[in-house]
């Protein structure tokens, strides 16, 4: 009797040693598939307007023109109103920043250690802003599945410099569009919650035309409604400079 419990027990843990690579590697099969949705095309350009929203309901609204080329490089430039005309923000490889503000007529890089800061006021940081692979920070610790949408658990790898303690991710089933990402701190206490809303498919490519950044903290909401969006328009690399980035938009 004892030797074959010890056989069930050989048996149970011999099972669970062959089930974990399993989950582990459905994990990553599924992060990476959100992340190709998420950069599908070759480059991108398209119109933003940016409310910024306070908890009395006090609003603010901006409008931008954003271009992105691949998983690294993006440019931000702001239209209206007239006192952020002209500001703008450049992303290139290696996480490397610029902001550039008119009334000083220089680029300033910006330093990784305050790439948790907030962005022009917006609930997004500038590490949200450069955020495009998911898969290169995190790793999928657990896997669920709620109405129709992927939830993945996110925490960091050892080498990764990010400032989220854990990321609670949905990806739609159908498409792996994000559809809500819920960011939480080292105290396990979520800090604030990005939805996706009016998802489509346009020229092959899914993306999500409406998406809202709540912090939890202050009850401080931004909204980015996207439109004029056009993709594979043959954006040169020479475009993401710093020379380009002081232009002002034609």
């Amino acid at each position: 009797m004892k030797r074959r419990n010890f056989k069930l027990w050989i048996s149970f843990f011999t099972l669970q040693a062959l089930t974990l690579p399993v989950a582990a590697q459905n994990g990553s099969t599924l992060l990476s598939r959100v992340d190709s949705t998420l950069n599908a095309f070759k480059d991108m350009t398209m119109l933003e307007k940016m409310t910024l929203i306070d908890k009395d309901g006090s609003q603010k609204v901006r409008d931008t023109k954003i271009y992105q080329k691949g998983t690294e490089m993006r440019l931000v430039r702001f239209l209206t109103p007239a006192d952020v005309r002209g500001v703008g923000f450049l992303r290139l490889a290696e996480d490397r920043m610029y902001l550039y503000l008119p009334a000083f007529r220089k680029v300033r890089r910006i330093a990784s250690s305050v790439k948790n800061e907030d962005f022009m006021g917006t609930d997004f940081t500038y590490e949200d802003l450069s955020q495009t692979e998911y898969a290169e920070d995190y790793r999928t610790s657990s896997i669920d599945e709620k109405e129709g949408q992927y939830v993945l658990e996110l925490t960091p790898r050892p080498d990764a410099d990010v400032s989220y303690a854990k990321l609670v991710l949905f990806a739609d089933q159908s498409n792996y569009v994000i559809r809500k990402i819920e960011y939480f701190n080292e105290r396990d206490k979520m800090e604030k919650v990005l939805t996706v809303d009016n998802v489509e498919e346009i020229a092959g490519y899914w993306i999500g035309r409406r998406m809202e950044m709540q912090s939890l903290k202050d009850d401080h909401r931004t909204v980015l409604e996207l439109k004029d969006i056009k993709f594979d328009q043959g954006l040169s690399d020479n475009f993401f400079s710093e020379r380009n980035l002081k232009r002002p938009e034609r």
